[in-house]
């Protein structure tokens, strides 16, 4: 995975016990985001707002942080990752979903669940700021691909896709 590839290249600098430790934190948040988010059977949706929430909390935080000590940090970690182009995208197709009848249809429950097991194992992992955005960027990257070419109410709640390699 790239986070580990970053945290390995030096990209992020950490003494040898930091990379291990962070690199099993990340290990242990993607086994259980799977499990749960395979469980619940949760939607493309559910998912991508969940992340998106984590991912703003996190940027926040980490913004406040560079402000105060003026660390760098890369754009791996800084920014959303480019969508994944294993498929061509159409851009013409014009959505047209009713952003409050979306938000009428998702479950809260299913997504404070997954929110609440994102938010203790980043605490339980001793998560930095950067390893959490490291470990949570892949799961952007998946869903906005995923939303990009959705063309319907329909495919917004299917099941969100996860890789076989995850």
């Amino acid at each position: 995975m790239i986070e580990i590839q970053l945290l390995r290249a030096g990209c992020i600098e950490m003494a040898e016990e930091d990379i291990e430790n962070a690199l099993q934190g990340m290990v242990t948040l993607q086994e259980r985001m799977v499990h749960l988010i395979q469980q619940l059977s949760m939607p493309l949706v559910e998912v991508s707002m969940v992340v998106s929430k984590q991912i703003a909390g996190l940027m926040k935080s980490l913004n406040e942080h560079i402000e105060i000590s003026s660390d760098t940090f890369p754009n791996k970690v800084m920014h959303s990752w480019d969508l994944l182009d294993d498929d061509e995208i159409d851009s013409s197709v014009q959505s047209s979903f009713e952003l409050e009848k979306v938000m009428s249809i998702v479950d809260e429950q299913r997504m404070d669940i997954l929110e609440t097991l994102i938010r203790v194992t980043l605490i339980e992992t001793d998560f930095t700021l950067a390893d959490a955005l490291l470990a949570l960027r892949p799961w952007e990257q998946i869903a906005r691909t995923q939303l990009s070419k959705a063309n319907g109410p329909g495919q917004l709640f299917s099941p969100i896709e996860i890789p076989e390699d995850w």
